[in-house]
């Protein structure tokens, strides 16, 4: 009769560790779908970062061309002003 208890025993806990194994293996499906999720979103974001970043980086070119050709357009306004009153002022 002992070797009939123990032989039960062992057999349950057998089918107990290959539940846990199995569900060690169903855990670590869905850890490393989330990881590829998370890492599919990142690379998503990532991309999007970039291309806000160049668009960004467009815009800031622009702008600083725009601000040169003013200024520019400012100082050669501000030389003619000079030239016309120096003419003024010799008369």
């Amino acid at each position: 009769m002992p070797c009939y208890d123990e032989f039960s025993y062992y057999k349950k806990r057998i089918l107990d560790l290959e539940n846990q194994v199995n569900q060690l293996r169903i855990s670590r499906r869905v850890l490393m779908n989330l990881i590829e999720k998370i890492e599919s979103d990142k690379r998503e974001i990532l991309t999007q970062l970039e291309k806000e970043k160049h668009k960004l980086k467009m815009n800031n070119q622009r702008y600083a061309k725009w601000l040169m050709e003013k200024n520019s357009r400012y100082m050669q306004l501000q030389q003619y002003l000079q030239k016309t009153n120096n003419v003024t002022r010799e008369e």
